[in-house]
């Protein structure tokens, strides 16, 4: 058509999303290894845990997809009952979806109308901002504390009669800190009863500080709900599957506006496979946490300031050397995840892949 209307281009999409940020992927290892000419490089910016499925959850996944001519279960009813029982929880108050990323948008879109607020604290989880734009809802991000964790009271602080829900990211992602039981508690006795908070807990089976509270432990209070995701320690990643533990209310609500279909039969399979295997995830987690303490120890001795984690990663407040960082490590093979201004987030692998990133951080930084 040659009329007026269509010489110039015409806007199909919100305007405001010009603004927001794209959600950075790490880069693929082989793209890299390409790149460099090595046969393979090392990838510690996802959060993976490095050891493999957990066993038997290849071959029921094999056995699901079998049947992949036919829709999944859209109750997830198998796996929300062995999730109810693993977590002493009734399975009314569960929800599962596309990982507990896609869960936190779920409550976005069941507690905020346009305008809104959602308060987290920042610098967090990436994809919060990109959940709260998207849903419509309005970001007030509370700067993370001194020691790159939440400052709970000025997040109390920042709460109006706009605000719908709290993120609590705990342990934070990227940070690696975490909030512990006396601070939590006096902050959910602060925050109003019409205001869902939301704590998110993709990485607590890494957790070992005693002082760092169980979220689940939370969850009989009305205006509680937890995330938790079987991406990490439960090493299913590339099924993409978490869930939610909440009043039953709003597991129903979440279930209600949750994507028909989106927890894949594979996921499902996959998953109820993974929590027969409790025994070995936390072997494996051990494996991580011992780990994570070398590596810590080794960086804090390059880098000032670097927090005690309670995750699968480590964080390194490098401010603006952070991008030039990253490049160095990928000049050595070794991808992790650098935050432009703000620091460099470098995921546990294996002893030998810990080795391969702290030979590349002392080149870097030494």
């Amino acid at each position: 058509m040659t009329d007026g209307r269509h010489q110039a281009a015409v806007r199909l999409t919100r305007a405001d999303l010009d603004a927001l940020p794209n959600y950075v992927p790490g880069r693929s290892p082989a793209d890299l290894a390409r790149e460099l000419g090595l046969p393979e490089a090392i990838k510690l910016a996802s959060n993976e845990v490095p050891y493999g499925p957990l066993p038997g959850v290849v071959e029921a996944v094999a056995e699901a997809v079998a049947g992949v001519h036919r829709y999944p279960d859209m109750g997830v009813v198998a796996l929300r009952q062995a999730l109810a029982e693993r977590y002493g929880v009734d399975a009314d108050r569960v929800a599962t979806g596309c990982g507990s990323v896609a869960l936190a948008e779920h409550l976005v879109r069941a507690t905020c109308l346009p305008g809104d607020e959602l308060v987290y604290s920042w610098r967090s989880f990436e994809a919060y901002p990109i959940i709260a734009a998207t849903s419509g809802a309005t970001s007030v991000q509370v700067p993370n504390d001194a020691g790159h964790g939440h400052d709970l009271a000025a997040m109390v602080a920042a709460v109006t009669d706009r605000t719908r829900m709290i993120l609590v990211c705990n342990p934070n992602n990227p940070t690696g800190t975490a909030v512990r039981r006396a601070e939590l508690d006096r902050f959910l006795d602060a925050v109003p009863d019409d205001v869902l908070v939301v704590i998110d807990e993709a990485y607590r089976e890494f957790v070992t500080d005693p002082e760092v509270p169980d979220g689940l432990t939370y969850v009989n209070r009305p205006n509680v709900a937890v995330l938790r995701t079987l991406s990490k320690a439960w090493g299913l990643a590339g099924l993409r599957i978490g869930f939610l533990v909440a009043q039953p209310q709003v597991a129903a609500a979440v279930r209600k506006v949750v994507t028909p279909f989106s927890t894949s039969m594979a996921a499902q399979a996959g998953a109820l496979a993974a929590l027969a295997q409790a025994d070995e995830m936390r072997r494996r987690c051990a494996l991580v946490v011992a780990e994570r303490e070398r590596v810590s120890e080794a960086v804090s001795k390059l880098v000032p300031g670097v927090p005690a984690s309670q995750s699968n990663f480590v964080w390194l407040p490098l401010g603006d050397r952070s991008v030039a960082f990253g490049k160095a490590c990928e000049s050595r093979g070794v991808i992790v995840r650098p935050f432009p201004g703000d620091g460099v987030r470098v995921t546990i692998g294996t002893p030998a892949e810990n080795d391969a990133f702290l030979a590349a951080a002392e080149k870097a930084l030494g």
